[in-house]
């Protein structure tokens, strides 16, 4: 495998929405997770519990979501669902969508269309592996934080070894489909997932491209 730099690491590493089917081999996801198991933690406790799908489980948790979509069966997070955002966070959400849908060539009054591509989030946009990202349901916002930093660290080990990703809030919609899969206790809250594999660049939603907020917007500086 060729080495990456870490600059190149997090300047390529982005939301891919289309994969190939071609499956990551048993020994480089090992690799993946192994790195990503160093990962910063507070107290060194580590509390995120990770659940990776693939072949015939993969298969049956994405026909699952997608009947359930279909029916109309309550989704039931854990933690709830996004917030409504305003001001400068909520610009940035509608240019993420209009760079997002214009690559896909969906108009803004294309109803069907905008509901096919969210659609898409529960057929894992085809990707090979999902996983499934839970802690346990007594721990608040600092294990939480230990998870998120978890989860960036994983998605960095995807990128550099090549394998593109997508963390996906939706996939903790259907949270006892994903312990019932696993066997999991319902003591484990799921809180999001990410859908990894090889990307498709005949994927028309692969060449959507974002952008990030100039540093002073984010990042203060002070003597």
């Amino acid at each position: 495998m060729t080495a990456i730099s870490f600059e190149d690491c997090l300047r390529q590493r982005r939301s891919v929405r289309g994969y190939l089917p071609t499956p990551i081999p048993e020994a480089t996801l090992n690799a993946v997770f192994e790195l990503a198991q160093w990962a910063p933690s507070n107290c060194n406790v580590q509390p995120w519990q990770v659940y990776v799908a693939s072949g015939a489980t993969r298969d049956k948790l994405r026909q699952g979501f997608l009947d359930g979509v279909a029916s109309g069966r309550a989704m039931t997070p854990d933690i709830g669902f996004m917030p409504s955002l305003t001001g400068t966070h909520r610009d940035r959400q509608v240019e993420c969508a209009q760079a997002l849908y214009g690559a896909m060539g969906i108009e803004r009054g294309d109803r069907m269309g905008r509901m096919q591509a969210t659609l898409r989030n529960f057929e894992l946009f085809d990707a090979p592996h999902v996983c499934f990202i839970g802690m346990d349901k007594s721990f608040g916002i600092p294990m939480a934080l230990d998870v998120g930093m978890y989860a960036q660290t994983l998605m960095l080990a995807m990128t550099a070894h090549g394998i593109s990703s997508c963390a996906q809030g939706s996939m903790g919609y259907y949270p006892t489909d994903v312990r019932e899969a696993f066997g999991i206790s319902e003591d484990i809250a799921i809180l999001f997932g990410i859908s990894f594999g090889y990307e498709d660049p005949a994927i028309a939603a692969n060449n959507a491209r974002t952008v990030r907020a100039p540093l002073a917007e984010n990042v203060q500086f002070k003597d």
